[in-house]
Order: structure tokens, then sequence, then C-alpha cells
């Protein structure tokens, strides 16, 4: 099997990315390898072909009603940083690695953030006024809630949201609506499935797994999904962010989503911990002052009291991936260590 790992410094994966996308070798180009966030478990190597990765640049840029030069904020090793790498190559640039760089002087380029970066920037003004010169944010890796929205219109900031994996080269969804050649079905219990050019190839050593989650053309994701009057896809969440508790079901992201918008929190996880009694409690990770009380009734003002959390865990900072997204095995730590209250 011939292929490539997305690995190193910005700079070297740009150099390796631009020969393989621009001046591939004679004959069958080799595959992209990147790996998964780990999130829920062991990290997986995806495969991508030089033709998926392909695709979704150009049905970005279709639907974003044009291409350019693009920042990247984002860790050049996964799949999102991968993308914005290869955007910008496509469309003759070559990217500003922000974290070197920092923001470009110029208006109409484009960047890639995580709802936890957009968060923070929001809060300075430098961030916000570099941002506002940005033709298009694309926030992705995590629920994005109504708030977050607001404040970046608010702001000036003309933010797209993405839904998408490593296995569909990126964002393949955007605000809802797929991308051109993109098609999405719901299966049991909502579980989102998704086809179209840019899948992935397979699982790289793993092909059992391959097997049980591209069937037909189809890629069967983690996540569960609606579809709502518009025809958009609204992301619930993954599967398993669905916590069984007592017998009922809670949308562990629709709870986190609430206490989010708490005045004295400012940020906020939500999930589901093995309990004796409940089958699984509702935790609530929180960095802010109100206690558990406080919370539940928050919660239980908007939803039903029984969505309400049963133990509060405050933190200092929500713990992070590499890519921006939650640790879940270290929250799920965070919960273990102490006594529900």
């Amino acid at each position: 099997m011939d292929f490539w790992t997305a690995r190193g410094e910005p700079g070297e994966v740009v150099d390796r990315l631009r020969d393989w996308l621009l001046d591939p070798p004679s004959g069958a180009a080799p595959g992209l390898v990147v790996e998964t966030s780990g999130s829920t478990g062991a990290p997986k190597c995806v495969l991508l072909s030089r033709e998926a990765v392909l695709a979704s640049v150009r049905a970005s840029a279709a639907r974003l009603g044009a291409s350019g030069p693009w920042v990247l904020a984002l860790p050049a090793t996964y799949v999102a940083g991968v993308q914005v790498l290869a955007r910008s190559l496509v469309a003759g640039h070559t990217p500003t690695v922000h974290e070197r760089d920092g923001w470009p002087d110029g208006e109409g380029w484009f960047v890639s953030l995580v709802p936890t970066q957009l968060t923070r920037m929001l809060s300075v003004p430098d961030d916000v006024a570099a941002l506002r010169r940005a033709h298009t944010v694309l926030l992705g890796g995590g629920p994005i809630g109504g708030t977050l929205r607001a404040r970046a219109a608010e702001a000036g900031v003309r933010v797209v949201a993405t839904y998408g994996s490593a296995e569909t080269a990126g964002g393949c969804v955007y605000d809802g609506l797929p991308l051109d050649g993109v098609a999405v079905a719901l299966g049991e219990s909502g579980r989102i499935r998704l086809a179209g050019p840019t899948l992935f190839t397979e699982y790289v050593g793993q092909p059992e797994l391959t097997r049980e989650v591209l069937v037909d053309g189809w890629f069967r994701t983690s996540d569960a999904g609606r579809i709502d009057d518009d025809g958009h896809l609204v992301v619930i969440g993954r599967v398993d962010d669905v916590i069984v508790t007592g017998g009922l079901n809670v949308p562990g992201p629709a709870v986190a989503e609430r206490l989010r918008a708490h005045p004295d929190v400012t940020a906020a996880e939500v999930l589901g911990v093995p309990d004796p009694e409940w089958g699984n409690r509702v935790v609530a990770f929180v960095v802010g002052a109100p206690g558990l009380g406080d919370l539940r009734d928050w919660v239980a003002a908007a939803h039903p009291r029984a969505w309400a959390p049963h133990q509060l865990v405050r933190l200092d900072a929500i713990p992070l991936l590499a890519n921006g997204k939650p640790d879940r095995q270290a929250l799920l730590r965070a919960a273990s260590e102490e006594v529900p209250r």
C-alpha cells in the first residue's frame, strides 16, 4: 500500500502536500494518511485519495463562492489543517501560519477554527478586527451553538458552520447543506450517513472496522442528527452523546449548550458517566462559578428537569486535544476522581 502521512512542522506538510496535489508522480498517486483525534479512544489512520482531497477543495470553493489564501490556525497534521493547506495551495497561495506569522494585513482571506478558538478570539479586540477582514471563517470540529454564532454576527464576522470528519476529507456539510456531490441520509436512531467523492478509502490496518462503517458507498458516522423543516441537517451529537439515565434519553450537547448560555459560565461540556443508580449520570464540566442547584434550575427552565445534571465538576479550563476538541477521556477521569455533589 503506497501512502504518506501528514506529520511534522507545517512547512514540511506544505511542501509534501504541494508536490502531492499539484505535481503528482506519473501513475497512481499515493494516498494520504491523516489520524483522527482519538477523542473517544485510540486514533485511527484514515487513508484519503488525492481525488477525494481535491473533490473536497473544489466543492468548498464552489459553496463559498470564492477561493484564495488561507490562514492555518489548526494543527497541520489533522484533516482540518490539511484542508486549509490544500485549499490555499490549489488557489495558488502559500498558506499563512497564524502561530508564526499572525493575521494577514489584507482582506478576503479564509480561516478554519474550532468553537473554542472562536469563543476566545471574540474576546480579543485585535482578533475580532482581523476576523472581520476574513472572507469566511469556517467553524467546525464540535457543537456550534446559537449563542456563539450570534456573538460572531454581532462582531461582524462571517461564520459558516461545517460538519465532517477525516473520513470525509474534512467538512462536507456547510450550514446544514451538503456540498455538491455529497449525499446525506439518516439511518437507525438518526445515525448520519454520508456519501460522495470525498469519502476515505479505508482505515489503514483495520479492515473489519472499514467494512463496518463503509457500506454500499455510504459512510456510517458515529453522529446522530435530524433534518429540519427547511431540509438542513441538524447534528444532535455523537450517538453516544445521548445519555441514557434512569431510563430516559438526555441529549448531552443540548444540555451543554444551555449551560454555556448561563451568564456566569464561560465554558461547559456534558458527558454521561456510568452510575450504579442511574445507569449513567449526567455530569456537567463547567468553567465558572454557579453551583449545581443553580445549574439544574437553569437547565430545567429550558428543558425537562430530567435533563438537569446530577454532578458538577468545576474546572479551570476544559481540557483540549491538539486539534482543539474537548478531551473526553480527561473529562471522564476528572468525573471519576470527584464524589458526585
